[in-house]
């Protein structure tokens, strides 16, 4: 039986042999009786076994067993109603499965987050891990589950690309050439005709423009998976290879577009909220005082909106020194971010972003000096989604392509969906492990991710 099952059948399990395996997170052994903290991972919450000399066979063996150690036991299942914990188990019978040597360095006491990140194989069977990760999975289930229930169509984006589609270079190579006999042209550049796939390849930094193809035959789509960037950033908000989520929807403005991802946001918050209390209770007491009533404000309040040239006066017009000043037709920083979703108490959309600072595939709106763009802030992370109506008409795009130097031959096919068929459609991307951290107040992404891939790093 798993301990999740004894949690939740407790009752009715009381005074009867049950039999359970898992691994020792702590084992507390006095003259005659002792104490194991034993968790299989099926719950946050574990349970404690208490063996006893004359009970317990093997009792000086159990005494022995060390942190760390996977053991399978036979006991009886007591009710504690007076005590911390609701029931134990009274053993009756400890068997090593496995044994963990002395070395063992996840043992019974606090660790710092980066020496868990070096033993990031082994830091699941933490609190905090074993409560991000669980987190994480429902997290997971809960971006299938609004989707699904909405209609989207899911599709599976290739990872490998020969499109830079977000045009920053930010990309990482891919070759199938020995790269010690890397063949070149006559002009002494790599001949990528000779290459695995015949051309210039990359792993993908989005999977937007696939899932836009499928909106203009399903109307809703939305692809999930990761994504990558070779950008140096080694700060705590960057990694190499994380997950997006990107729906894209046909027949969609930007309004609809914004009303989606209110939408999503607070369906996946309550979602999480909702299946996983326990672990939300102890992020809440543990990593983030206040995580809960934020995520509840979240919830319940709806999400204002103000243009990104409103958003820039209120922050000149702010009695607040900025370390970056804030200045029209530029960017926000983090520290705007922060500003904005104080002086608006909650969630905001930023909407019509100049267009020198936004990707070619934004629809330009009727001034030709801002898109249909919008960001999505949210208190203590700043923004969270980034999105913006799709340039539909074929003109306007080729013109945008031309100015921002993207070559039309590598993206004859989006082109195409341009010419048959065009709609007017939207559609954003929420990074999934900030939306973790979000969720859980954890500040670094290294620490949401099970095997981060960072500048310098890329082990286990």
């Amino acid at each position: 039986m798993d301990v999740k099952t004894l949690h939740q059948q407790f009752k009715t399990l009381n005074n009867k042999t049950i039999e359970v395996k898992g691994w020792v997170r702590n084992n507390r052994a006095q003259k005659a009786f002792g104490f194991i903290d034993l968790n299989d991972g099926t719950s946050f919450q574990g349970i404690q076994v208490v063996y006893e000399e004359g009970v317990v066979e093997a009792f000086k063996a159990t005494q022995k067993i060390r942190v760390g150690s996977s053991v399978e036991i036979t006991g009886t299942l007591i009710e504690t109603p007076d005590m911390k914990q609701p029931f134990e188990v009274k053993a009756t019978s400890v068997n090593l499965i496995g044994d963990a040597s002395e070395d063992y360095p996840i043992q019974p006491k606090r660790h710092s987050r980066e020496f868990l990140r070096q033993n990031a194989h082994l830091r699941p069977r933490t609190n905090l891990f074993t409560a991000v990760f669980r987190v994480r999975s429902i997290l997971t289930h809960a971006i299938h589950s609004y989707f699904q229930e909405r209609n989207f169509i899911h599709l599976a984006s290739p990872i490998i690309t020969g499109v830079d589609a977000e045009g920053a270079g930010e990309f990482f190579r891919l070759t199938g050439f020995d790269l010690n006999k890397i063949p070149k042209n006559d002009q002494g550049n790599i001949d990528f005709k000779q290459d695995f796939f015949g051309k210039a390849t990359y792993l993908t930094v989005t999977g937007q423009l696939e899932a836009e193809v499928f909106a203009q035959a399903f109307s809703k789509a939305y692809t999930f998976g990761p994504t990558f960037r070779a950008e140096k950033s080694n700060t705590p908000i960057h990694a190499s290879e994380f997950w997006m989520v990107e729906p894209e929807l046909a027949f969609t403005d930007l309004k609809g577009n914004m009303d989606s991802a209110e939408e999503m946001v607070k369906y996946i918050i309550q979602y999480v909220l909702d299946r996983t209390p326990e672990e939300m209770a102890f992020f809440d007491k543990f990593v983030q005082k206040g995580l809960l009533k934020k995520l509840h404000e979240v919830v319940n309040k709806p999400f204002k909106q103000v243009t990104h040239k409103e958003a820039i006066d209120i922050l000149i017009h702010a009695n607040v020194r900025f370390e970056n000043q804030p200045i029209q037709g530029g960017d926000l920083a983090t520290e705007h971010e922060k500003y904005l979703v104080k002086h608006f108490d909650g969630p905001v959309f930023v909407t019509d972003w100049p267009k020198n600072i936004k990707a070619f595939y934004m629809r330009l709106n009727d001034d030709n000096e801002t898109v249909a763009a919008m960001d999505l802030l949210v208190p203590q992370a700043g923004e969270l989604i980034g999105g913006s109506q799709r340039e539909e008409r074929l003109e306007m795009l080729q013109s945008r392509m031309k100015e921002m130097g993207i070559p039309e031959a590598d993206l004859w096919w989006y082109l195409d969906l341009r010419k048959y068929g065009t709609t007017p459609h939207s559609g954003y991307g929420l990074g999934f492990d900030r939306m973790l951290m979000y969720l859980t107040g954890v500040e670094n992404i290294r620490d949401v991710i099970p095997f981060p891939r960072t500048p310098k790093h890329c082990d286990f």
